[in-house]
């Protein structure tokens, strides 16, 4: 049951969160697997707006697989479950309890602690490898948001707990450069563990993801998840999952939402292929 953590290059916006969010909702909703997605951010929770409305009045959502509450409860989330693994109370199938549905049985979300003071905030990021790990026991994919305000010894930690590490980069020349400066002496990147994902992606950009691999000296074309307009509105909007549902029933091979659906699935296949080939090899 693998650990997936997306994690940044180097400190800039790269669309990690929104290319965790398409890839971990497609994955739900098309292959038969149970994910969580974990946010560890301390600001305001982007996943969050991915999914859930911000009222007090709960809203049942009818969806292909049973209902789901599609609004935000203030119980739930990191900062709850971590006061019960402070008491060393805590078993992987507790962890529900204090997650957001967005799929019954499919896709669950764990949404991160905000506007903390220091000392809080600190003690929630040392329960994160625990939980991380903990999750992993009782769900069959765990898809981690990792984020700096972790603190970096928790940060590795949570990298080397990790099956998989998506590494994100920008299309640009400066963070590739950087990129491909770190690889020569990151022994994470230069591992069978890691796979580089370009968000926001522009085809039509010269660093086009060939052209990237090619730079990079990849074995295996970079991942992509290109910039897409309803998707990037729906992820402010809490309407992720009925945008990935819709796209289902468009047939037009040359629509723009297929050709981001299709970069979606080749990621998704990916991911699943390597977790495979490295079980293999372990």
């Amino acid at each position: 049951m693998p650990i997936i953590s997306f994690v940044n290059n180097r400190k800039e916006e790269t669309g990690k969160t929104m290319s965790l969010v398409a890839i971990a909702t497609y994955m739900a909703i098309n292959h038969n697997k149970r994910i969580l997605i974990i946010s560890t951010t301390n600001q305001e929770d982007r996943i969050r707006k991915c999914f859930f409305e911000e009222k007090q009045a709960k809203k049942l959502r009818l969806g292909i697989f049973g209902e789901n509450k599609s609004t935000f409860e203030n119980e739930s989330g990191i900062e709850g479950i971590a006061k019960i693994a402070r008491s060393n109370k805590l078993t992987p199938d507790m962890i529900t309890n204090y997650t957001k549905v967005v799929f019954k049985d499919r896709l669950e979300i764990l949404l991160g602690a905000e506007n903390l003071k220091d000392q809080v905030e600190k003690e929630i990021a040392e329960e994160y490898v625990d939980v991380i790990n903990l999750a992993n026991s009782y769900y069959d994919m765990v898809f981690v948001d990792l984020d700096n305000n972790v603190g970096e010894e928790i940060k590795q930690k949570i990298v080397k707990s990790s099956d998989l590490v998506i590494v994100n980069s920008s299309q640009n020349y400066s963070s590739l450069k950087n990129l491909k400066e770190n690889k020569e002496k990151n022994e994470l990147l230069k591992s069978p563990k890691s796979l580089i994902l370009i968000g926001r992606y522009d085809k039509y950009s010269k660093y086009n993801s060939k052209n990237i691999t090619r730079f990079l000296e990849e074995k295996n074309q970079v991942l992509t998840v290109p910039y897409n307009t309803l998707y990037f509105e729906a992820t402010n909007e809490a309407g992720v999952p009925d945008f990935f549902l819709k796209l289902r029933r468009i047939a037009d091979s040359d629509d723009r939402n297929v050709i981001f659906l299709e970069e979606i699935k080749r990621d998704t296949e990916n991911i699943i292929y390597r977790i495979q080939e490295l079980q293999t090899i372990m």
